[in-house]
């Protein structure tokens, strides 16, 4: 007894608690996210498995090594609920299906994906529905469509959407709309009035107007006309990384008294400045040797051994980005949004969905509270859809008095 006591006043000595070795930060992380859900604001498997074929391509209860995401790497990860992101590439505003169509065939493979494994994963359409599946031990799969497009200029789209389970709705992808323009634009302009009406209709229904992937303008315009709280589903802090889709200062501001959520992406170039520079000059390089008549084989050679030279993300800029969003938004408007499977590149070590305690673990290494961290793992998001549900739910009500 006396050698025990001895050997844990040497380790107090040795490690303060201020300062505690990786491993049991990550062992208390583990320790939390058995306490609260952890909550991913965005995952594109639902596409990749579609690009491999379909349901009967991917077997999502075994190790898939050339994904992010399958159900080991989940419960290695801690996951309690994932967003699925229901991606319609804009393509289809030109030509194949329709895109309210694709997005129905995301939803049918998400409903598919969730039931062919009903012993970890359980659909999940409120907060009250991801509480009592992590109860009972289980991984929520929430539905999100990425792009706004797919609901084909149609308020009678968006409400059958809503009646199936939709969460949010991206409100563009990298193509403006006639009613909301695009990160990727250099246009000004942001919502339309029938844009407006839009977030006015979704904010009755229940869906989250998700703002990844607008622009500033737009960003500034739905915040104004939401009544419900708004959600960045998967983009980062514009301070720290200058890209066109992460959160400029002015707009994040606007976010507290909206109530709403920043869920931070782990795309390496929008949380390395580094690589965001690095990335814009390897597309002028291209640019460059396509000008130049360059034949395709050598702008190959050349754009690999570019490649080859570039700089890496990391899981700690990814954790910077968290720490300056808690400074500017406050702890209670900050979450996770990953991107796995809708991104190339991953910062390293956040590798997959594996790696989310690693993330969790680096925020209690920086001093973040027990209770911080909770927040930003998942009760926020889970406070930012029972706030949207409450709204729902009293303009409903007033509308039938």
């Amino acid at each position: 007894m006396f050698r025990r006591l001895l050997l844990a006043l040497f380790l107090l000595a040795v490690y303060p608690s201020t300062r505690l070795p990786a491993q049991d930060f990550r062992a208390q992380a583990l320790r939390i996210l058995k306490t609260v859900p952890l909550i991913d604001g965005h995952n594109d498997i639902p596409d990749a498995i579609r690009q491999r074929g379909g349901l009967d391509s991917v077997d999502f209860a075994s190790p898939q090594p050339k994904l992010m995401t399958d159900i080991p790497k989940l419960r290695a990860g801690a996951v309690g609920g994932q967003f699925w992101a229901a991606y319609v590439p804009v393509t289809t505003m030109d030509s194949g299906p329709h895109p309210a169509v694709y997005a129905l065939e995301q939803i049918d493979l998400i409903k598919r994906l969730c039931a062919r494994y009903p012993v970890d994963l359980a659909m999940a359409y409120s907060a009250a529905d991801v509480e009592r599946h992590f109860k009972a031990g289980k991984i929520s799969c929430l539905i999100g469509i990425e792009g706004g497009h797919a609901i084909e200029n149609s308020l009678g789209t968006l409400r059958m959407f809503a009646a199936l389970g939709v969460r949010y709705i991206t409100l563009t992808h990298w193509r403006s709309l006639s009613w909301a323009t695009a990160s990727t634009d250099t246009a000004r302009r942001g919502l339309s009035a029938f844009g407006r009406e839009v977030v006015h209709e979704m904010n009755r229904l229940g869906i989250l107007v998700d703002l990844s992937h607008v622009n500033d303008g737009t960003m500034s315009d739905a915040l104004h006309a939401a009544r419900a709280p708004v959600m960045f589903s998967h983009s980062s802090a514009r301070a720290l990384t200058h890209h066109a889709r992460d959160v400029p200062d002015s707009i994040l501001r606007l976010v507290p008294p909206n109530g709403g959520i920043v869920m931070v992406n782990f795309n390496p170039g929008f949380v390395s400045e580094a690589v965001r520079v690095y990335e814009d000059s390897l597309e002028s390089r291209a640019r460059a040797l396509r000008a130049a008549g360059t034949d395709s084989a050598t702008r190959r050679d050349s754009v690999q051994a570019w490649q080859a030279r570039a700089p890496k993300a990391t899981l700690q800029q990814v954790a910077d980005h968290i720490d300056y969003l808690r400074r500017v938004v406050g702890v209670d408007h900050v979450g996770l949004g990953s991107d796995f499977d809708g991104i190339t590149e991953v910062p390293v070590g956040l590798e997959d969905v594996s790696k989310f305690p690693d993330l969790i673990a680096e925020l209690l290494r920086r001093g973040w509270t027990e209770q911080d961290v909770r927040k930003v793992a998942g009760l926020n998001v889970l406070r930012v859809l029972s706030d949207a549900e409450r709204v729902a739910a009293a303009g409903n009500a007033k509308a039938r008095r």
